[in-house]
């Protein structure tokens, strides 16, 4: 090397330090802040419910893969839809739901690409977390796979199987419970893929 360009090169991966920095504590802020945002919104909503009921937010909250950041942009990006407790309607607003074309002979189903982007990506890593972390959900995932479904669309089944669950926490007023998910549906796709 010549002279010089090792001081040169250190100097110049310190220069962004501070501003690296600064972002992560602004980042852990904002954190922070939505974290006291939700808690204030679940105890509002706990004030106002009969006692015995669950929030909104904490059978949201109680969702696999469901973390401060997805929870947020779903109360924010589909409020309406949660409160109606409509499925059909969350589905497609987040593009879970596919989209099928079909001219003469020629049928395909698609990706839904007009759906809200944030939501979409919000139930992206919902699912995403929650094959890593819930078994039925890790399980389904594996059967969709063997079955030849790209890793997209087996994340989009995950996340669409999430969202009935939410949608039935919602309507019946309980928090998740992995003891209780239903696991029978799974185990007749595996039984089909073998």
């Amino acid at each position: 090397m010549a002279p010089g360009v090792a001081d040169a090169a250190s100097e110049h991966i310190a220069l962004p330090l501070p501003r690296l920095c600064l972002v992560h504590s602004q980042r852990q802020r904002c954190g922070v802040r939505i974290e006291a945002l939700l808690d204030e919104l679940q105890a509002a909503d706990e004030d106002d419910d009969k006692p015995m009921e669950y929030s909104d937010v904490a059978i949201l909250r109680s969702l696999p893969g469901v973390g401060r950041i997805a929870a947020a942009t779903i109360i924010a990006e589909a409020s309406a839809a949660l409160t109606e407790r409509d499925y059909r309607a969350l589905r497609g607003h987040a593009g879970i739901a596919p989209v099928t074309k079909q001219s003469g002979k020629q049928r395909m189903v698609l990706m839904r690409y007009a759906c809200n982007e944030r939501l979409r990506h919000a139930f992206y890593h919902c699912a995403r977390v929650a094959v890593i972390r819930d078994l039925p959900s890790k399980s389904y995932y594996t059967a969709l796979r063997r079955r030849g479904h790209t890793h997209g669309r087996a994340l989009r089944a995950v996340a669409d199987r999430l969202l009935r669950i939410l949608i039935a926490m919602l309507t019946t007023h309980t928090l998740f419970d992995s003891s209780k998910a239903r696991t029978r549906g799974i185990e007749t796709l595996s039984e089909k893929v073998a």
